[in-house]
């Protein structure tokens, strides 16, 4: 048989003859002799039973051998289009069944802490919260620290250091605040085992905490704790101390503890913690003052019970509505400057002291004034109301008594100053005045007589900042300025003074929370900031800035929920420093009872 020629789409394939029979052909791919299963069928076709190829007389089937062609096209192209990867030999594994980790000489519970927080990579990753750096934050970190040193410092030294601890840590009584006694253990008594029902005995502060006098570091077998110690048994052997002693029924003893801290410092941890009282840092509103005087001896900011802030500005009042936001304009004096500024405890009467030494009362709801009275022959400074008595200090060092009542100028005068007087306060519930001068002195006054009960004289500098406690009888608080710098707090049945703050500053105003056993001074020279203070403890609540200037005036709402301050940048800023009334009558029975009745307005 002659060459056979076969059509294809691509290069035709090379028919060759057989050498046993030249009649057969033999079909060879043109793709490296990669030859399909199609091809092979074909050509076991072509191949008999025996062995032998079929006789030259069988035609060759084209249309098989043209599919068979383009199959073996089709996975030749699709190589082509497959990229092949480099080689790589894959690295053998090695598996054993006697594998024993290493663990000697490893802290696995550290190592496990230093495990970092890494999520999963099949966990889609959130974003970490951020850190709050508000105030309440801050106290919430510093309870924590002083928990923490005080436990560390009880669990290494046990009772032979003395331990600080701060009054407000723990409402436990048995770290109760007001236990002002002081124990310091003695070095002869270390080696006492301590009693079940101990409590700790703190020292001040202000000690150097010594060395231990026992080593701590001392190991001691089982056997000599069971002959020498009954801190680790309650009996020793079975047959002596059983029958002497018995065994240990104390169910707080160590003994039967699975805590690993003692019983006292797990009373430290357990006992109820108060949340600390978060304080806006910035003022909720903002007024501008024009004129309003840098002075530190006049007071020409107050606000009436009737929700009206009154504020002198040169020779005008004005007034400022907390509800409506609205700002009336009271008067204007004309040829005198306003000096001072103060509300009648109940009712819609504001008394203004002028530079001339006049007093004038003005009616605020119908913006016209009632009277003027004489008396003093320069400036009035301070201004303060005792239900229908008037007071008024002046520069020319005296004190006026007046009755709006009646027509008299006065009733009673006071010379007790040897300066200007710039601080009056009523104690409504005693009957007590309280006034300072810059003649650094503080006086109290009993009702309406011409002597002073009390000279107190320890302030080194001009005494402004003048407040009665609402919640303690005869509890007077007095601020000295730039070189005195400290708050005071007085029993004015006694005269003595029972507590003294160094401020670090100049101390212009004071008062104190109507709802909270709690106190806000203001500040001048020379951080001007307001500050809420913790009484009796005296720790720092809130510390508040924003003035440029000093912090010359300061008043309370009549809820005592927010303090108004004023300084010569000539702002007045209002900031939110206390919570609502929890419950009525606080401060105990009777006291500020008769301010309660009008500190709600609605």
């Amino acid at each position: 048989m002659t060459n056979t020629h076969l059509e294809s789409h691509s290069s035709p394939p090379r028919v060759t003859q057989s050498m046993d029979n030249p009649t057969a052909a033999n079909v060879i791919s043109p793709l490296d002799n990669d030859v399909p299963s199609t091809v092979t069928r074909k050509r076991s076709q072509l191949i008999g039973a025996n062995g032998h190829h079929r006789g030259a007389s069988e035609p060759v089937d084209a249309a098989a051998l043209t599919q068979a062609l383009h199959t073996v096209e089709g996975e030749a192209q699709s190589k082509e289009r497959t990229p092949v990867g480099s080689p790589s030999r894959k690295r053998q594994r090695v598996y054993g069944d006697r594998f024993i980790p290493n663990r000697e000489g490893r802290d696995l519970q550290a190592s496990f802490s230093l495990i970092p927080d890494i999520p999963s990579p099949a966990t889609p990753s959130r974003l970490k919260k951020r850190t709050p750096h508000t105030e309440l934050h801050f106290q919430k970190t510093e309870e924590a620290n002083r928990t923490f040193s005080t436990l560390l410092r009880q669990e290494v030294f046990d009772r032979t250091v003395p331990q600080p601890t701060p009054p407000h840590l723990s409402p436990d009584p048995a770290f109760s605040p007001n236990s002002h006694s002081t124990t310091i253990n003695d070095p002869s008594r270390a080696r006492t085992p301590p009693s079940n029902h101990t409590t700790i005995s703190l020292a001040p502060a202000s000690l150097t905490p010594s060395t231990p006098h026992k080593n701590m570091f001392t190991y001691m077998s089982p056997q000599h704790h069971r002959n020498g110690s009954s801190r680790i048994t309650p009996h020793g052997t079975p047959g002596s101390r059983r029958s002497q002693r018995g065994p240990n029924m104390d169910p707080t003893s160590e003994l039967y503890s699975t805590s690993p801290i003692h019983f006292d410092s797990q009373r430290l941890l357990l006992s109820p913690k108060k949340t600390p009282r978060a304080v806006g840092k910035v003022p909720f509103k903002v007024l501008d003052a024009p004129d309003l005087a840098d002075d530190f001896y006049l007071n020409l900011v107050d606000w009436g019970s009737s929700n009206n802030l009154g504020v002198g500005l040169g020779s005008c009042v004005f007034m400022w509505n907390s509800g409506t936001g609205q700002v009336t304009k009271l008067c204007d004096l004309q040829d005198d400057i306003v000096t001072s500024v103060s509300w009648i405890q109940r009712g819609s009467h504001i008394s203004i002291g002028t530079s001339k030494g006049l007093v004038q009362i003005w009616d605020a709801e119908r913006c016209r004034r009632l009277r003027t009275m004489t008396g003093h022959t320069a400036r009035v400074g301070a201004l303060a109301w005792n239900d229908h008595i008037l007071s008024s200090g002046s520069r020319d060092r005296s004190i006026l008594h007046r009755d709006v009542r009646q027509p008299d100028q006065f009733l009673r005068k006071l010379t007790g100053h040897k300066q200007e007087v710039c601080g009056l306060r009523w104690n409504a519930e005693d009957g007590q005045l309280a006034s300072g001068g810059n003649d650094n002195q503080l006086m109290v006054w009993d009702k309406l007589n011409a002597n002073p009960l009390w000279k107190l004289t320890d302030h080194t500098a001009a005494v402004k900042a003048i407040a009665w406690s609402p919640h303690q009888h005869h509890l007077l608080a007095s601020g000295g300025g730039t070189a005195d710098r400290h708050i005071k707090f007085w029993n004015t049945q006694t005269g003595v003074c029972v507590n003294n703050v160094d401020t670090g500053s100049q101390v212009c105003n004071l008062a104190w929370s109507k709802n909270s056993n709690e106190l806000v001074s203001t500040h001048g020279f020379s951080q001007n900031q307001i500050v809420v203070w913790k009484y009796p403890s005296m720790t720092q609540v809130a510390s508040l800035t924003g003035h440029t200037y000093r912090v010359l005036y300061l008043a309370m709402s009549p809820d005592g929920q927010t303090v108004v301050t004023g300084a010569g940048d000539e702002t007045l800023r209002f900031w939110k420093c206390f919570n609502k009334r929890e419950r009525p009558g606080i401060g105990g029975e009777g006291v500020g009872s008769r301010m309660e009745q009008w500190s709600t307005i609605r």
